[in-house]
């Protein structure tokens, strides 16, 4: 029950996207558009009886009003049965309080139209809004993952990989020992098998290769590596069929083998410490984020590892569902798996440490590395997360190949803030040189758009562009 003190609390807050004020229930209409939109964010409240002054005058209410507020709310639709409450704040007159909370079924329409709340107002949902929401809505009963496998039987999956993976889930206390390996047995205790039908989560999970290849080609793995910053040459190129034990480890394995490595001098070790240039482990929390958040409806989707000189990408096919935004990823937030069988399964057998916190323990694993956070990209029908090396690495190719001593020219203007003179970047340089081809190497780098100068004659002084602080 709501009482006067809270009506003077709810007053003050002022009108957002979970309370809106109307002066009558003459404005009943527009209130109904406003708890429509509600309904489909977060909930909320509209207060009759609020004029624009902000004023607590409230309204005579009789049980005509009541129903003519009622009568209005049965136009949304699906049907909703909020909470109406009477606050009396003067004599004869009350504060009418309709509350509501987020819908369980969104989207909802009121006569015909479905709204959404963006601050304190309640404009028209877009058409691609509406239908994203409804499928959301439908995919919480009928999901590409928790069909029938058409022909697949338990003898189509890797009896060895869902053993280890009932095994991990026991030690890790994630899972009761069933008292038996039988494959059947297993499947069965994972929720993955259906009125004696294998579902698809368990191919995606399990599948032999051939057979997943043949009837689930979007269970794929792409990994490349890039000469440069763009797509213009690859180094290395491949692609992998398989079910999603396998494609992580190919995925990891492809990572260990191409990623440069950082050296550097421990402090009071006289030896070289080899750090990665991204957290293993914050790699492989995106990758088990891929597979267990993709889209596998996507006939020609896959979740693809592209290593660039100057940053590194995980890509899956699919969007952000449930209202979710790249910004709400670094922020906590419930978790909300469109494949939620297959990230189950995932977090039993140790892949996924703890729900929701995914993105939030990239974020973190970045930081403690002195990287910057990772950055996350919904566009063009993929999720992409995006790492950035926390030094300069000198791009390998940038319109034209570069030689092995102007990637040491850059990284070594990259290492002083300030600038050098030509004379100490000769004298730099790991290996002798003469003064001539210093200059026609830093003169083609500033012709590519990597370096510039400052100064004249002797005291010129070459930075990398957009370092040299003027």
């Amino acid at each position: 029950m709501i009482d006067r003190e809270q009506i003077d609390a709810l007053v003050k807050l002022g009108e957002s996207e979970t309370l809106e004020f109307k002066s009558t229930t003459g404005e009943r209409r527009e209130a109904a558009r406003a708890l429509c939109g509600m309904l489909n964010h977060r909930g909320g409240r509209v207060l009759f009886g609020i004029p624009p002054d902000r004023s607590i005058v409230g309204q005579q209410v009789s049980d005509h009003t009541i129903e003519e507020v009622a009568q209005e709310i049965k136009e949304i639709d699906p049907p909703v049965f909020p909470t109406i409450d009477r606050v009396a704040v003067t004599a004869g007159r009350e504060v009418l309080v309709v509350t509501v909370t987020q819908g369980p079924v969104r989207p909802y329409s009121y006569k015909g139209t479905a709204y959404r709340r963006v601050g304190n107002t309640s404009p028209a949902m877009s058409r691609d809004e509406y239908n994203r929401m409804l499928l959301e809505r439908l995919h919480g009963e009928q999901r590409w993952e928790n069909g029938s496998a058409a022909g697949w039987t338990v003898a189509d999956l890797d009896a060895s990989e869902l053993v280890r993976t009932m095994e991990e889930a026991i030690r890790r206390g994630r899972a009761e020992d069933p008292g038996t390996r039988d494959p059947a047995e297993l499947l069965r205790g994972l929720g993955l098998v259906r009125e004696g039908h294998v579902l698809r989560a368990a191919a995606v999970l399990f599948g032999r290769a051939e057979r997943v290849e043949a009837d689930y080609p979007q269970c794929l793995l792409r990994v490349a590596k890039f000469r440069g910053t763009d797509r213009t040459e690859f180094l290395d190129n491949r692609q992998f069929h398989g079910h999603a034990f396998d494609l992580l480890l190919r995925a990891e394995r492809f990572l260990r083998e191409s990623l440069p490595v950082a050296g550097r001098i421990a402090p009071g070790l006289f030896e070289r410490v080899d750090d990665p240039l991204y957290p293993p482990v914050a790699l492989r929390e995106a990758l088990a984020n891929a597979f267990c958040h993709r889209d596998y409806a996507i006939g020609g989707g896959s979740v693809a590892v592209a290593i660039y000189d100057d940053r590194l990408e995980i890509t899956s096919s699919g969007t952000l569902h449930f209202g979710l935004t790249a910004e709400a990823l670094f922020a906590p937030h419930e978790s909300l798996p469109w494949n939620p069988l297959i990230a189950r399964v995932f977090f039993r057998r140790g892949v996924i440490e703890s729900w929701g916190r995914g993105t939030i323990k990239m974020a973190e694993l970045a930081k403690l590395a002195g990287l910057p956070p990772p950055e996350i990209e919904d566009a063009g029908g993929c999720v992409t997360v995006r790492f950035r090396p926390s030094r300069y690495i000198a791009p390998q190719r940038v319109a034209r190949a570069l030689s092995a001593r102007q990637q040491s020219l850059l990284e070594l203007l990259a290492s002083v803030p300030g600038g050098l003179a030509l004379r100490r970047i000769k004298s730099a340089l790991p290996e002798a040189v003469q003064e001539w081809e210093v200059k026609a190497d830093l003169a083609l780098l500033k012709q590519l758009g990597l370096v510039e100068t400052a100064g004249h004659a002797r005291g010129a002084r070459w930075f990398l562009v957009g370092k040299s602080g003027v």
